[in-house]
This record gives C-alpha cells, structure tokens and sequence, in this order.
C-alpha cells in the first residue's frame, strides 16, 4: 500500500498504535498494523488516488435491490471483481423481498442461481417483514463485516432489524428520482450484541476499479478463472482472440452472457483510461 495515493491513510478496521497525550483522554497515532485485507475502490474525483473502504475484514456482504433502487449487475459485478483481488469473501443479500411481485420475485430467482452456480452465496431477506433475518444473523455472528450496496437499498435498517440496539438513522427513498438518500455519511464499525462486528458504510453511486490490470481482470472472474489456463494465448484477453477457452464455454453456455459483457465494459473501460 506504500505505493498507493489514497484519500484516507487510516480506515476503518484498522490496528493502530497509539500514545495517549498526558492529562488528556486523546492520543496520537503512532503506527498502523499491516493490513490483513482491505477493499478499495477508485476515489470519486480523484482519478489518481483511491478510497479505502475498509480493512481487516472477514467477508463483505453487498446489500443489493432489484427495484427502489435497482441494483446493476454492473456494478454487483464490479464490487465482486474489487473483492475477488484482495481474497474477500461476499454474500450477496438481495434485500426488500416484500416489495417484489411475482415476476420480479421470479427473476431475482434467475440471477441468484446464476451467482449461486458461479459460488457466491446468496441471501433473501426483508428489514420490513423479517424474512430470511435468522440466516443473515448466522452470517454476522462472531465476524468483522462488510455491509455495501446503493443508497436506499436498505443497509442501515437491517442492521437494525437484526440488532434494535444500534438504532441507525434510516433515511427514505427519493420519489422523483427512485434511488436512495445517504444517511451514513462515513464508514462506522459497530459491535453486534449477539458477536462479532459490522461495519455500515455510506451509499455507494458508483464503483470504480482499481490498480486492475487488464491482464489479470479475467482472473477475478471464477468462472473465467478456471478456463483461461486453456486459451491458445498466454496473454488471451478472452476478447477478439481466437482459440479462446473463455469464449468457447460462453457460446456452449457454461459462462452467463451478462457476466461476460459486464467483463468486457471493465476491460474496455480500463483500455481507454
């Protein structure tokens, strides 16, 4: 991370070391640990520089709506690209189940078994009703963890209903524009009264990439991971090549399109910049 310009040196996660200033109940930072992990992305107006999320974190769990607000693949798959390079586990918690209609509850189902089949772990859940707020329990407990997603997609108000105590400020969705208002300003690490700890982060609009290299972009991808060892090419970027494994098992189906084109915007993206 030495080599890194980030916006925030500290993060949230961190170990550090600290004197305590004489007479006073603050201190100063002397030192901070090494990072077991962290995930980062791309700071907003600094092209250049990154934002720490967070660090030291047993899983990320990407809280992710279908509608009020709708939650991209695009961006469920740029998050899950982030944390695949820097071995973090996610869950993907597909909230406001009752809101959904049957065929919207239908094709939630479709791309939950899309991901399911691709090994990431999917919940269902509802703040409002409760449902599937056991299993999310079961999740949480005794971890540090990660909670991310759009604003509006309901992040602080299930940390509430799974634990009242904390008493997050929730805030409402924008009629005119259906996407979320912050309510969480800055990442806060919280204790969980039933163990372990959670760290609420402020609505993310967008997720920018970083430090990813296009020769290793298909690497985060587990289902591409797997074939590219096969490609003709060492250097395959699984785009125009032929004798790609990568594209073969996408025309036999085995690699879903919608992931596919979600890694060639990242590729393509990164080319441009």
């Amino acid at each position: 991370m030495h080599d890194i310009r980030t916006t925030n040196p500290i993060a949230v996660g961190d170990v550090v070391m600290i004197s305590m200033e004489n007479g006073k109940e603050t201190g100063i930072i002397e030192e901070i640990e090494d990072r077991r992990n962290f995930i980062i992305r791309k700071a907003t107006n600094l092209s250049k520089a990154a934002h720490i999320i967070a660090a030291n974190l047993d899983q990320a769990l990407l809280i992710v709506t279908l509608q009020n607000p709708r939650t991209s693949t695009g961006f469920m798959d740029r998050f899950l690209v982030t944390a695949e390079a820097y071995h973090l586990p996610v869950t993907l918690v597909f909230n406001k189940f009752d809101l959904l209609d049957e065929q919207t509850i239908s094709d939630q189902q479709k791309l939950i078994n899309c991901y399911e089949k691709i090994g990431y772990s999917c919940l269902v859940v509802s703040a409002v009703s409760g449902f599937g707020l056991n299993r999310l329990t079961e999740t949480l407990k005794d971890t540090v963890s990660l909670f991310s997603g759009h604003s509006g997609v309901g992040k602080s108000a299930l940390v509430n209903a799974i634990d009242p105590g904390l008493n997050l400020r929730i805030g409402a969705i924008s009629e005119y524009h259906a996407k979320g208002k912050h309510t969480t300003t800055f990442a806060e690490m919280h204790p969980l009264s039933f163990g372990g700890w959670i760290v609420d982060t402020p609505g993310i609009k967008e997720f920018g990439l970083f430090d990813l290299e296009k020769e290793t972009l298909a690497q985060r991808f587990p289902e591409m991971r797997e074939r590219m060892l096969h490609c003709r090419f060492a250097n395959c970027t699984h785009h125009h090549e032929p004798g790609c494994a990568v594209k073969e098992a996408l025309d036999a189906g085995e690699i879903f399109e919608f992931r596919y084109n979600n890694y060639l915007n990242m590729l393509l993206d990164n080319e441009s910049k």
